[in-house]
């Protein structure tokens, strides 16, 4: 619960919403992709990135409270479980900052064709729930690095199945 990893910093505002954080490779990596996306005519922007356990059992807590517990586990990491927390995974938008409507816009397109050179996956795939646990989310990307990246990528796997 006191887990905050000792290398984060700030992501440039200009691929950010606010202050947003990443460890320092994922910061390093997520700058490099936004301002290539961005000489291509696309804008990646950072909407959620770092989150403390108490920042995430608040709002984890909240889906439960408006949704029910088994929502919440659906779309929401408990308190202690969430990847945000390791400072590896972000959350993107285009420059609506509209993370829900991600998946309909060119930069959706861009990111599920290029983030991987970056070293990032898209982290809970569509028909993948089984695997992960978790629901679609076309806006959540997690920091592997390059290797691992494209090997994810390439052969169309789930860091799950990865691991396995």
């Amino acid at each position: 619960s006191d887990y905050i990893p000792n290398d984060l910093e700030s992501i440039s505002l200009e691929y950010s919403c606010k202050d947003k954080y990443l460890r320092k490779d994922a910061r390093i990596a997520f700058e490099k992709m936004a301002k290539e996306a961005k000489e291509e005519g696309f804008n990646i922007i950072a909407v959620s990135t770092y989150r403390s356990y108490d920042y995430q059992e608040k709002l984890y807590n909240n889906y439960v409270k408006e949704k029910g517990v088994y929502y919440a586990d659906l779309a929401s990491a408990r308190p202690g479980h969430s990847e945000h927390q390791t400072g590896l995974s972000v959350d993107v938008a285009d420059s609506s900052l509209d993370y829900d409507n991600f998946e309909s816009t060119k930069e959706f397109t861009w990111m599920i064709n290029n983030s991987y050179k970056y070293g990032f996956i898209l982290r809970y795939p569509k028909a993948k729930f089984h695997i992960t646990g978790f629901k679609y989310e076309p806006w959540h990307y997690r920091y592997v690095g390059n290797d691992i990246a494209t090997y994810i990528y390439k052969n169309k796997l789930t860091l799950e199945e990865y691991y396995k």
